[in-house]
């Protein structure tokens, strides 16, 4: 069956880092999108960053650009991101997410766009 987990989460202080991992199976990883969405208590889930299939597409949120980087190995359906100088506010739980494109240069910024989702990984940035 498809499985979407994320590990990497934990308790960093401010300005630290983390790396996120999504291992993907039960489905083809390369004819997916990835995306990695984040949720705080209280909160909408929101987007954080996006990359295409083919990974020569990506695109952020205002809030991480320039801090996180989103990365993909098709080798070992894998997607990261890579979230450097943490803010408090980063803290959230951080779901990745699969939808499906025809084309490989394609990505999704919308939740309901995605097919599949993680159970999520807490990610708490102390101050």
């Amino acid at each position: 069956q498809v499985q979407l987990v994320e590990s990497g989460g934990g308790l960093v202080q401010a300005g630290g880092s983390l790396r996120l991992s999504c291992a993907a199976s039960g489905f083809t990883f390369s004819n997916y999108a990835m995306g990695w969405f984040r949720q705080a208590p209280g909160k909408e889930r929101e987007f954080v960053a996006a990359i295409s299939w083919s990974g020569a597409s990506t695109y952020y949120a205002d809030s991480v650009k320039g801090r996180f980087t989103i990365s993909r190995d098709n080798a070992k359906n894998t997607v990261y991101l890579q979230m450097n100088s943490l803010k408090p506010e980063d803290t959230a739980v951080y779901y990745c997410a699969a939808g499906f494109v025809y084309d490989g240069s394609y990505y999704y910024t919308l939740p309901n766009d995605y097919d599949y989702w993680g159970q999520g990984t807490q990610v708490t940035v102390s101050s």
